[in-house]
């Protein structure tokens, strides 16, 4: 549930902060006076497209702010995309400056306008004022109709499947067409893995051989090294190590007159210590290393067949045994592609696979459309369309990515009328009216906690409006539903109400939202049943209208 929003510097607004409640709220006003810019502003926040031109004029930026309650699902979002707060609190933020660069917060980490719309869905579901405008496209129709089934992973699993079995058969096609090119590609194919077999380089034996081939190139100088480093500490006629435990001798004897020689004559004794291990350890080293000259030759042969493999192949030595494991897939993969009977088997299997799916997709759909179907055509009898009808048609279609039947709403307005296509038969008025009863219908499937319909009512009134109200505060006793309206019927219907006005500051107009209490809710119900001039007469019938 949205909890608070808080609005800087945002198209015309200054400053506006707002605290909402559960139930069903509503947003009147003035025409022009901005009331969907609140909508605007959340839907900013939302992760929606901002644009420079959203800045109050004079303003760096805007600062749009919006905190949420929490559930199972959210909360679940948050900890598996590491934006969980300690506090257990949700709070969105989202700034644009005047050269239209944007930045995201949730929870007061960085985030992407991308994570911030995966999390908006997870909270708020808007239906714009146009929504009934998409209801005329079939992909609209048809994707309204799989979210109201829940069918959105099954619509997933069909779009993969059809993609893979048209890579088969444009694969088997393009063998068909290019069958030489393909021969020629897989010999190349075969040459190459076959010189690397016969390499038979291993992983990591370039490092090996390497490290190899340097110890028997220099043997002859590590030997003289290491034979002159023994010499020096232990069988010169000097010796490094007499030469240092005589000093230790020495001091040792003088520990008697100053005991702080200790350090000392200790540091001594561990370093005779070392010098003598180091002396076993040089002489363990030339007792192991010998001259091998029949070796090096081998390990020089060896180096320089990988040298040279790696130059025709044009990658680094030690990159051959994964440049072999490479070729070797892409040969495997050719073969395949190259057995036309093969490719014909696998791409008949996929196109199977596809339409298992597809079919069960299909028998989905068919009873989210007679459910869906039903729904629609009960509203509709509450909203002054009595005998009216909706219908849900399946159209068969050739396989596609989306499945095997196209979606068409079909309509009639009242009785002993053929249901035709929406966009053919439905009035403004009409498509208004079928629009709200979907968007409503539809919105109590889902489990997302705020609705809001952005003048959603528009082409409806009189007895109807009072219908929509009513629909609408129904909605609200399940969830929370903000809704900006121009119907005093509708508004009336509010368990809040927020008037939204312009109010001209230092020559600038800005737009300001205040909430209403329950007499001035009657002044704003008055005037949006009585225009410009508000009597005793439009009091009243708004003091009907709120107490109804």
């Amino acid at each position: 549930m949205l909890r608070t929003l808080a609005i800087r510097d945002f198209v015309i607004v200054d400053v506006l902060e707002l605290e909402f409640s559960s139930g069903f709220s509503v947003l009147t006003g003035e025409t022009g006076a901005g009331k969907s810019i609140l909508i605007d502003a959340l839907s900013l926040a939302l992760g929606g497209r901002g644009d420079a031109s959203m800045v109050r004029e004079s303003a760096a930026k805007a600062d749009i702010s919006a905190e949420f309650s929490l559930n199972n699902g959210v909360t679940s979002w948050l900890e598996n995309n590491e934006f969980s707060d300690p506090e257990q609190q949700l709070i969105l933020r989202r700034t644009i400056d005047n050269a239209g660069r944007s930045k995201a917060w949730i929870n007061g980490i960085t985030a992407t306008a991308t994570q911030l719309r995966e999390l908006g869905d997870l909270l708020v579901d808007i239906h714009g004022q146009h929504a009934h405008q998409s209801l005329l496209k079939s992909d609209a129709q048809r994707a309204l109709l799989d979210m109201q089934g829940g069918l959105q992973q099954q619509v997933q699993e069909v779009e993969a499947a059809y993609k893979l079995w048209r890579n088969l058969s444009k694969q088997r096609e393009e063998f068909e067409t290019n069958a030489k090119s393909v021969l020629q590609e897989r010999e190349r194919l075969e040459w190459q893995v076959g010189e690397l077999d016969k390499l038979q380089i291993k992983s990591g034996e370039w490092e090996q051989i390497s490290q190899e081939h340097s110890r028997l190139a220099h043997a002859a100088s590590l030997l003289e090294g290491a034979q002159e480093a023994a010499t020096l500490i232990s069988e010169s006629e000097h010796p490094v190590l007499s030469q240092l435990s005589a000093v230790q001798q020495k001091l040792l004897k003088l520990l008697d007159f100053d005991a702080a020689l200790k350090p000392v004559t200790d540091a001594l004794e561990s370093a005779c210590i070392n010098l003598q291990e180091t002396t076993y350890a040089l002489n363990d080293y030339l007792s192991r290393t010998e001259l091998d000259p029949a070796r090096l030759r081998e390990v020089e042969s060896r180096v320089e067949t990988i040298h040279s493999t790696a130059r025709r192949f044009h990658v680094a030595p030690e990159k051959l045994h994964e440049e072999l494991a490479t070729l070797s897939a892409q040969l495997l993969q050719l073969s395949n592609a190259t057995d036309i009977d093969a490719l014909k088997a696998q791409e008949e299997k996929a196109h199977q696979t596809y339409l298992k799916i597809a079919q069960k997709l299909s028998t989905a759909r068919q009873k989210i459309a007679k459910d869906l179907s039903v729904s629609v055509t009960s509203a509709m009898q509450d909203l002054s369309m009595s005998g009216g009808s909706f219908v849900v048609s399946l159209l068969h279609c050739e396989a596609a990515a989306y499945g095997l039947e196209q979606i068409e709403f079909l309509v009639a307005g009242h009785a002993g009328v053929q249901a035709r296509p929406l966009a053919k038969v439905a009035s403004g008025g009409e498509l208004a009216r079928i629009s709200l009863a979907i968007s409503v219908i539809t919105s109590c499937a889902t489990a997302t906690p705020t609705l809001i319909f952005d003048e959603v009512d528009s082409g409806i009134g009189g007895g109807v409006a009072e219908v929509v109200g009513r629909l609408l505060k129904r909605l609200g006793q399940d969830r929370q539903v903000l809704c900006v309206t121009h119907l005093p019927q509708v508004a009336s219907q509010a368990n809040q109400h927020f008037q939204v006005s312009k109010v001209s500051l230092d020559g600038k107009t800005m737009s300001s939202i205040t909430p209403l209490d329950n007499k001035q809710r009657v002044e704003e119900i008055a005037r949006m049943l009585g225009g410009i001039e508000i009597t005793a007469t439009t009091r009243k019938h708004a003091r009907e209208l709120l107490a109804s």
